[in-house]
């Protein structure tokens, strides 16, 4: 059975927190980390420790030397996860998402600007 690219696979939640963590530190000692998980998640040492480890094996980020650095973009997991909450709660339609974020609230001009934008360029 061949590998799955990390960007291919779905973060569980306690994961994507340290994602988020790492990205916003990286590239950052493991001991430091830990402190930070601690403080932000409430996570023991060796719960962080072993979250590295698990986002290691599964090629998400490099832990070198004690230094922890993501090997993944923040971007692409965004996007993953993105495309699985469509996919699920809307069927893989894109306007029943939009129509259901949108119920109920107002956009700026310039939100509204920016969405026109995206979607310009996205049909292009």
């Amino acid at each position: 059975m061949e590998d799955k690219r990390p960007e291919d696979r779905r973060l569980f939640d306690g994961e994507y927190r340290l994602m988020d963590l790492i990205w916003e530190n990286e590239p950052v000692r493991s001991m430091e980390l830990a402190g930070i998980c601690l403080k932000a998640l409430g996570w023991k040492k060796s719960t962080c420790y072993t979250m590295l480890k698990k986002l290691s094996d599964h090629g998400y980020i490099k832990n070198e030397n004690a230094v922890v650095t993501a090997l993944v973009k923040r971007d692409q997991i965004q996007r993953k996860e993105s495309e699985a909450v469509v996919d699920k709660s809307f069927g893989g339609s894109l306007p029943a998402f939009v129509t259901a974020f949108l119920t109920g609230r107002k956009l700026t001009k310039e939100e509204a600007c920016e969405i026109r934008e995206m979607i310009e360029k996205a049909v292009e």
